[in-house]
Formats: C-alpha cells, structure tokens, sequence
C-alpha cells in the first residue's frame, strides 16, 4: 500500500509529463467523427466535474483516520481528471464539434454523487467508471487514424492506470475496517454494482466500442478480468483473512 504522500508526489510529477503533441493537426475522417462523437462529448463533459462533493467526502474521512494528506491526494486526483476534460475539450474545438453542456448519463451520475457523503460509494464507483473508461479510451483510439486523438487517448489511459491502483488500494483499507458481517454483504452488492455499471456505460457507448473493434462479448469479457483485478482481489483477500 503506498501514502498519501506518495500519490500526491505521483501527480505533481505526473502533472509535468507533456505527452500530446499539440502542434498536430487534428486528421480525422466525417465517417470517423460520426462513429465516436457523441460518445466522445458525453466523456468529455463527465471528465469536467469540480469535484466538491468528492472532496467533501474525502474531507470527512481524512479527519475520520487522521490522514490530511490523502486530501490532497484526491484534489489532485480530481485535477488530473479535469486535464483529461480540457484535453478533450480542446480537440472538440479543433474540429469544430460543440461540447455539450447535458447528457442523461453525465446527469444520472452528478444527481446520485450529488446525495453521496460516503468515500467508500464514490471510491467503488470511481473504480468501476475508471475500469470502463480504460476499454472506452483504448476503443477511441483504435478507431480513428489522427494521431493527435491516439496521443490523447494514450495520455488518459496512462493516468487511468494509476487511477485504478490509488482507489483501489483505498477500498481495499476501507473494505478491511469492516466487520465479518458488513464485508459478506459488500462482497455482493461490489460484484452487482460493478455489472449493472459496466452494463449502462455498454448500452450508452456500444456504437463507439464497435467502431473501435470491441464486441459486447469482448467488452464482457474484458470488464470480467478488471472485476477480478479490482473488487475480487479486495473482497477475496479481505474474506480469506476471516478464515
């Protein structure tokens, strides 16, 4: 498990890597643009979120465990999200397509986060997108030839990387402060909340997966392994410790 401290010196230096040339033109194809740009607004609005409610959660907790830092961890967390929000932003702009200001699954998810003060909610959720994100991210890039949005594409899925590992470390603390009782209930609402989630974000960004070569079968099968990489490898390990 690493710090608090650790992850925040992450970003910070994370923070300085220039990975997207932007001196590239955006090439990118009418067929293209029509296979991915719904998705790619609705993506990019929902990686613009300021973060308050998060960081009041995260607040809340921090004093709770007497770990001030692990604020800072998330507010730059947060951050590094907003630059994949500007980045995509700012190709959108390029290219002459609008960013939206609305979308039912961008306004689904602020309306429950909206009413959420639990860190181990918004972690476990942050967790599932962020899975789904990787496959989507890696879909975008695979379906179009501009190379300015494959570097954007590969700057976010560097970052997702170590997005995953920070929230599920922290669930991981969260889940083994649990009593047997409370950790054999989560084991199962995890493992649904995980599906049913990888399930809407299929149903909402199918056209875009499929442009980029990921079949439902696929994306299944994929969502599976980052299940068992994630939720199955905290609940499993935190159940075996009961035995």
């Amino acid at each position: 498990m690493y710090t608090s401290q650790y992850w925040i010196n992450h970003f910070r230096a994370n923070a300085t890597e220039k990975r997207v040339n932007w001196t590239l033109s955006p090439n990118i194809t009418d067929n293209e643009i029509a296979a991915i740009l719904h998705s790619l607004q609705a993506w990019q609005l929902g990686e613009t979120s300021e973060g308050k409610h998060l960081i009041a959660a995260s607040t809340k907790y921090a004093f709770k465990i007497g770990d001030q830092a692990y604020v800072g961890a998330v507010k730059l967390f947060i951050k590094e999200e907003q630059k994949h929000g500007n980045n995509l932003g700012s190709y959108l702009d390029l290219i002459g397509k609008p960013r939206i200001k609305k979308n039912w699954g961008d306004t689904l998810f602020r309306k429950v986060r909206y009413f959420n003060t639990s860190i181990e909610i918004w972690t476990l959720a942050v967790i599932i997108v962020e899975s789904t994100a990787q496959i989507f991210y890696q879909a975008l890039k695979n379906a179009t030839r501009c190379q300015l949005l494959k570097e954007i594409c590969t700057d976010i899925l560097i970052d997702e990387a170590y997005h995953i590992t920070f929230q599920t470390e922290r669930l991981a603390i969260i889940f083994e402060g649990k009593s047997q009782f409370s950790k054999s209930w989560r084991i199962i609402v995890y493992k649904y909340f995980f599906y049913a989630t990888s399930l809407l974000v299929w149903f909402a960004h199918k056209k875009l997966f499929k442009a980029g070569g990921v079949t439902f079968t696929a994306y299944t099968k994929k969502m599976e392994y980052k299940y068992i990489k994630t939720l199955k490898c905290i609940t499993d390990t935190g159940a075996a410790l009961w035995i």
